[in-house]
């Protein structure tokens, strides 16, 4: 009987996750598809002569929303760091609603606060610069970056740390070599979501960036919106694939990391 439950879910789960890829795969592989028919009436490779015919646009567009995803990632480790450890290690009055405040931008919707971070990057001169971009998206997705860390610190505690400052390790090198192996897992957590955060926000982007920030959310939204479905489809295909084998890779990195160091 649990066999059966397990599999029923199993099915459940395809159900959600399987069939709307199922259905872009046909889309983009089919010149005309209409109701009431269950598969495309006409096949055809439009999309992929497009892909070809404009991979220039396509690979630049994707490649900036990557670059500036990878710096949101980095400011986000450096602005939570630190706030993390002190969660996880000190207690002390009024710890809850601090760091309810510091998880506040999860909360709040992009948009109430954007058009006043944009009014305060034009005076910074930061408006319209992928610095821009980066720092407004740390901004929307820290708080992911935080409590990941924070768990992760709280996961293994301090006394590696302590053996290492025992051992005449400076703060820098404990960072280095004690805190950041044992926080690898907790902080591919955290980069997962910033990074995924990041590389599908299209308002804050078009916004602080000016349209002269190339990205691929903003290169594909136009054709989300047309009745070019084929063409639609598959660079959807392709923004749903890239994040996928990225963390694919990330993952495998970190395990060869381990494994080296014979934590595994």
């Amino acid at each position: 009987m649990t066999v059966i439950r397990a599999l029923i879910f199993l099915a459940f789960l395809f159900l959600i996750f399987a069939l709307p890829v199922i259905v872009l795969l046909l889309n983009a592989f089919s010149s005309s598809w209409s109701f009431p028919d269950i598969v495309p009436a006409i096949w055809g490779l439009r999309s992929l002569r497009y892909l070809m015919q404009h991979w220039h646009d396509i690979g630049l567009s994707l490649l900036s929303s990557c670059l500036y995803s990878l710096g949101t990632i980095l400011l986000t480790f450096f602005m939570t760091i630190l706030p993390a450890k002190l969660f996880a290690r000190v207690a002390f009055t009024g710890k809850n609603l601090l760091e309810g405040l510091l998880l506040a931008p999860a909360l709040i919707p992009p948009m109430a606060f954007a058009m006043g971070a944009h009014f305060i990057f034009l005076r910074l001169g930061i408006a319209d610069t992928v610095w821009g971009v980066i720092l407004i998206l740390a901004i929307v997705s820290y708080p992911y970056m935080l409590r990941a860390l924070t768990a992760g610190y709280q996961a293994y505690g301090e006394n590696f740390a302590l053996c290492a400052r025992n051992l005449g390790a400076s703060s820098f090198r404990i960072l280095l070599t004690v805190e950041l192996p044992q926080l690898l897992p907790a902080l591919l957590a955290g980069a997962t979501i910033v990074f995924l955060v990041a590389f599908s926000e299209y308002f804050l982007v078009f916004l602080v960036g000016g349209g002269s920030v190339p990205s691929y959310s903003g290169y594909i939204f136009p054709l989300l919106n047309s009745s070019d479905k084929s063409v639609a489809s598959l660079l959807t295909l392709v923004f749903l694939a890239l994040p996928i084998v990225f963390f694919v890779i990330i993952d495998r990195l970190i395990y060869a990391a381990y494994r080296k160091r014979g934590m595994l």
